[in-house]
C-alpha cells in the first residue's frame, strides 16, 4: 500500500503560495515537457490571475521516492476563510509560508490558530529571503512567538523551518545557503508530516469541499476516513438534520498531479473525489449501507454583509448585455449557492429583487465580476452589514484591521479609523512602516480604504480580518459630499462639464452617454445638485476674442467595481454591465 501525507498550505494573501505549488510540480516533473508552460499553474481562473489572489482551494498530488503528497492549496484573503477551516480538516499537516520581511500576518494567525486546534504539524517555511532589508531569524522568533501565544503543544512548537525563494526555486535549511532546488523542502515534508493512517473498519468519508461541471454536476470532494470507498457501490449518505439517503457512487477520481484520474477503490487516508451524488451538502457524511455513523458535522462561517440584486431597469438596459431578465438573473444566483459554500440567496417580496448574504465586499464583487463576465446585467444596492441579536443584546460583526503605513501618515490612518468607532490596539515600528492593529465594527470598513490610500498617497498596506459577533456601537458619523446628478438623457458636453467644474468632482467624461438620474459627479457640498450636462454652447455668426480658448477639463475619476460598491448610498443603485459600471439614484423626479 502507498504511503500518502495530506499537506494544506497557509499563507497570506501574496507571500507566494501558489509559486511554491508551482515549484513542487515542476521538482516532481508532473507536466509534459512539450506543453507550454504558464505561471501560478492553480491559479486557474481569470479573476484569480487578475487580481493576484487564490479565490477557490485546490487539490494536486505528486510522487516523490515512491510517496503520494496531496498538497491543498488554500485561500488567503479573509473573505474566503470559509473554504480554509474545511480544507484543514483533509490534511494531517500544513506548511506555513511567512514573508521574510513582513513576518505572521493577521490572517495567518486565524488560519493557524485553527490548524494548531486540530492537531497538525506544522512546517515553516520562510520565503522571499531574496529580498532587501528582510530579516528571516527575526520573521522565525515572531512564528514562535505567535504559536506558542496560540497554544500549541510542545511537539509542534518543535517545528522544522526551510529558509529559500520559491520564485528563484530554491529551500535550503540556512538562508544563507543558497541551493538549487526545493528537495530540503520535500524531504522535510517526509520527515515531519505524519502518514495518513489506515483505519480498518466500516467506510466514512466526509464531504468538505465540492467541484462543479455542466457535464457531471456537481462532485463531492473529501477525504476517507475510514475504510475502503468502492465504484458502483451502495452507501448511505447522512444529512444535517439527522436523516439517511441512498446513494450509489458512480465514478471515483483520485487528485494525481494536475488531475484527476479514475480509480475503482480508494483507501482510507487519501483525498477523493465522487461522481454521481445528488442532494448532498457540505458536512455531511457518506458511511456504509448497513450501520451508518455520520462523522461530527462541519461548520461553515455565517455570512457578514448582504447586498440587494436586482435587474437593470436603467434607461440603458439591454444594451451591452446578453442576460437582462430576472428569471436569468435567479438561475445564475442559485446555481452559483451550489459550489460557494459561504453565499446565501433569499427571495425577497417581489420577482426581481434578490438579497445575497457573503464574507464581504471582496467576496460579493468576485461575484459580481464573474456575472459580468458571462454577459449580465444587473443591479446592486449598498453592502448592509448583518445585525443578529444574541441574548437579547443586538450585535454586529467586528473585523480586527491591521494598517502597515509610513510614520509621517499613521496619525492620519489613526484619525479616520477612530471616527469609524475603530480602537487602537496595537503600535509598534516595524522596519521603517509603523504597524497599527484595531477593532472596529464591519460597517466602519465600508469605504474606509480608499479614504486611508488618499490620505497616506497610496502608501498604506490594508489587510482585515473577521473577529466575531459583539454589542453594537451605535451610529458611525459620516460626512459624505452630495452627489451631482444629471437632469437629462444625452451625450454630456464638454463646454456643460468645463462650466460646472468648480462645484466637484466628475466621473464622466465629454461624449459619453448619460441619462436623467445618473449619478455624474461627487459635489463639494453635502446636498445633491442636479445639473444639465447636454446643454452646449450657443453659436453666433460674431467673432469674440478671447472666449474661445481650449476647454481645460481635469481627468473624470475612475472607480473600480469595489470601490463603486463601497462609494453609493443608501438611495443608490450601482448599475453593472460586462462594459460599464455606473451609479444612479434608485428614484429620480
Amino acid at each position: 500500500m502507498q504511503s500518502i501525507r495530506n499537506i494544506a498550505i497557509i499563507a497570506h494573501v501574496d507571500h507566494g503560495k501558489t509559486t511554491l505549488v508551482d515549484k513542487i510540480i515542476d521538482q516532481a516533473h508532473i507536466l509534459d515537457e512539450r506543453k507550454v508552460r504558464t505561471d501560478l499553474l492553480l491559479d486557474n481562473n481569470d479573476l484569480e490571475r487578475e487580481r493576484g489572489i487564490t479565490i477557490l482551494s485546490k487539490n494536486v498530488s505528486i510522487n516523490y521516492k515512491g510517496v503520494k503528497i496531496n498538497i491543498i492549496d488554500t485561500p488567503g484573503h479573509a473573505d474566503f476563510g470559509g473554504e480554509v477551516e474545511r480544507v484543514l480538516k483533509m490534511a494531517d499537516g500544513v506548511l506555513l509560508l511567512v514573508d521574510a520581511f513582513e513576518g505572521p500576518m493577521p490572517q495567518t494567525r486565524f488560519v493557524l490558530g485553527k490548524a494548531l486546534e486540530l492537531g497538525l504539524t506544522p512546517i515553516v517555511v520562510v520565503n522571499k529571503v531574496d529580498k532587501p532589508n528582510c530579516t528571516p531569524d527575526l520573521v522565525h522568533e515572531k512564528v514562535f512567538d505567535l504559536m506558542f501565544a496560540l497554544d500549541a503543544t510542545e511537539q509542534q512548537l518543535e517545528f522544522d523551518t526551510i529558509y529559500g525563494s520559491a520564485k528563484n526555486g530554491w529551500m535550503s535549511r540556512d538562508w544563507k545557503d543558497e541551493t538549487t532546488d526545493i528537495v530540503a523542502l520535500l524531504d522535510s515534508i517526509l520527515e515531519n508530516i505524519p502518514e495518513a493512517p489506515y483505519k480498518e473498519g466500516t467506510v466514512q468519508m466526509q464531504i468538505t469541499s465540492l467541484d462543479f461541471t455542466s457535464f457531471v454536476g456537481r462532485i463531492a470532494i473529501g477525504r476517507v476516513y475510514r475504510g475502503d470507498l468502492e465504484e458502483g457501490k451502495d452507501y448511505m449518505l447522512c444529512k444535517a438534520d439527522g436523516t439517511f439517503k441512498k446513494v450509489r457512487i458512480k465514478e471515483l477520481h483520485t487528485f494525481e498531479g494536475l488531475g484527476k484520474d479514475r480509480a475503482s477503490k480508494v483507501r482510507s487516508g487519501d483525498i477523493c473525489a465522487i461522481t454521481g451524488i445528488e442532494g448532498f451538502d457540505i458536512g455531511d457524511t457518506i458511511a456504509d449501507i448497513e450501520n451508518p455513523e455520520a462523522l461530527p458535522r462541519l461548520k461553515v462561517d455565517e455570512p457578514t454583509m448582504s447586498m440587494l440584486f436586482t435587474i437593470n431597469n436603467s434607461p440603458f438596459y439591454g444594451k451591452e448585455g446578453k442576460y437582462v431578465t430576472s428569471r436569468h438573473l435567479r438561475d445564475r444566483l442559485y446555481k452559483e449557492t451550489e459550489k460557494n459554500l459561504a453565499l446565501r440567496v433569499e427571495d425577497t417580496d417581489t420577482e426581481e429583487k434578490f438579497n445575497v448574504f457573503g464574507r464581504g465586499i471582496l467576496h460579493l464583487s468576485v461575484l459580481i465580476e464573474t456575472m459580468r463576465r458571462e454577459g449580465y446585467e444587473l443591479q446592486v444596492g449598498r453592502p448592509q452589514v448583518i445585525i443578529k441579536e444574541i441574548d437579547g443584546v443586538k450585535c454586529e460583526p467586528y473585523e480586527t484591521l491591521v494598517i502597515n503605513v509610513p510614520e509621517e501618515s499613521a496619525s492620519k490612518a489613526i484619525n479616520l479609523v477612530s471616527l469609524r468607532k475603530g480602537d487602537l490596539l496595537v503600535m509598534e515600528p516595524k522596519g521603517d512602516l509603523q504597524h497599527l492593529e484595531f477593532d472596529i465594527p464591519s460597517r466602519g470598513l465600508i469605504g474606509l480604504r480608499n479614504k486611508i490610500l488618499t490620505a497616506t498617497q497610496g502608501e498604506a498596506i490594508i489587510n482585515h480580518r473577521l473577529r466575531g459577533f459583539d454589542a453594537h456601537k451605535g451610529e458611525i458619523a459620516t460626512s459624505n459630499n452630495g452627489a451631482i446628478v444629471s437632469a437629462e438623457t444625452g451625450k454630456a458636453t464638454a463646454y456643460s462639464i468645463d462650466k460646472l467644474q468648480d462645484r466637484g468632482k466628475f466621473f464622466i467624461e465629454p461624449n459619453q452617454d448619460i441619462y436623467k438620474g445618473q449619478v455624474v459627479g461627487e459635489n463639494n457640498k453635502q446636498e445633491d445638485m442636479s445639473v444639465n450636462l447636454i446643454k452646449g454652447k450657443k453659436l453666433t455668426n460674431v467673432r469674440k476674442s478671447g472666449t474661445d480658448d481650449s476647454v481645460k477639463i481635469a481627468p473624470k475619476v475612475d472607480f473600480s467595481l469595489e470601490e463603486c460598491m463601497e462609494y453609493i448610498k443608501e438611495d443608490e443603485y450601482l448599475e453593472i454591465t460586462p462594459l460599464s459600471l455606473r451609479m444612479r439614484k434608485i428614484s429620480f423626479r
